[in-house]
C-alpha cells in the first residue's frame, strides 16, 4: 500500500464478485487488500490497518456479522467504517447488521457506482483528506485536491511528507498520534523508517507552519506522541 492512498479491505468469498469489486476499487484509486473468509479478514485487519472494510455477510467459518461484532468491540478497530454487503433484504436483517455496528448496509445485487459513492461518503467522514476534502483548523487551511496549504491566508511551503503529516493531524485535531501510528499513516507499513525520522519531519512541519509567524500549533505529548492543538 502507498501511504496517502486509502486502503479498502474487501471481504468476499465469491471469487468473481471479489475480482469485480477489487478491479473497480483500484480503478477508483484505492489500494485493496482481499480476504475470502472471516478468519482471514480478522488477520488482515491487524496487518493492513484498512481505512474502510467492505464485508460480505455470508462467509464460511466466521460470518460477516461476527467479524463486524469483533472489530467494533475492539478500541483499536472500532473507528474503521464497515459497509456490510448482503443478499438478505429483509428489514430485520438490515437492522441486525446496523445494530452489530456496520456503518452502512448494501443489498445484493447492487450498483457498483452507488457502492463506490458510499465508500467515498464513509471516507469523507473518517479520512476527509483522502477524498479531496478541504480541511480547516483555526488559521490553517489545507486543500488536499490542489495540494496547497495556507496560514493567515498566506501560502506555506511544505514537502510531501510534511503535507501528509499535516493532513493526518488536521483530520482529527486534538488526537494524540504515536510515532508508530504516524509511520503507518504517513510512510506506510511496507516501508521501514526509524521512529526518529518522525521527529525530524515534525520539526520541519513546525518550521513551515510558523514561517509567517504565529504560535506553534503542534503539541508534543511526552511519552505518547504528537497532536494538533
Amino acid at each position: 500500500m502507498t501511504a496517502d492512498t486509502p486502503t479498502v479491505l474487501l471481504v468476499e468469498d465469491e471469487p468473481s464478485q471479489r475480482e469485480m469489486l477489487a478491479y473497480n476499487l483500484k480503478a477508483d484509486g484505492f489500494d485493496v487488500a482481499e480476504a475470502e473468509n472471516g478468519e482471514e479478514a480478522l488477520m488482515l485487519v491487524e496487518e493492513t490497518a484498512p481505512d474502510i472494510i467492505l464485508l460480505d455477510w455470508m462467509l464460511p467459518n466466521v460470518s460477516g456479522i461476527e467479524v463486524c461484532r469483533r472489530l467494533k468491540t475492539r478500541p483499536e478497530t472500532r473507528g474503521v467504517p464497515i459497509i456490510m454487503i448482503s443478499a438478505r433484504s429483509e428489514e430485520v436483517d438490515r437492522v441486525r447488521g446496523l445494530e452489530t455496528g456496520a456503518d452502512d448496509y448494501v443489498i445484493k445485487p447492487y450498483s457498483v457506482i452507488e457502492l463506490m459513492a458510499r465508500v467515498r461518503a464513509q471516507l469523507r467522514r473518517t479520512r476527509p483528506s483522502a477524498v479531496g476534502e478541504r480541511l480547516e483548523y483555526e488559521n490553517i487551511v489545507l486543500d488536499s485536491e490542489t495540494h496547497r496549504v495556507t496560514r493567515f491566508e498566506k501560502p506555506l511551503k511544505l514537502g510531501p511528507t510534511e503535507f501528509r503529516l499535516l493532513s493526518t493531524f488536521m483530520e482529527k485535531p486534538g488526537r494524540v498520534w504515536s510515532r508508530e501510528q504516524l509511520l503507518d499513516r504517513v510512510w506506510g507499513r511496507d516501508i521501514y523508517v526509524d521512529t526518529r525520522t518522525v521527529d525530524v519531519h515534525i520539526g520541519r512541519l513546525r518550521k513551515a507552519l510558523c514561517q509567517h509567524g504565529g504560535d506553534d500549533p503542534l503539541r508534543t505529548v511526552r511519552g505518547a506522541g504528537y497532536a494538533l492543538g
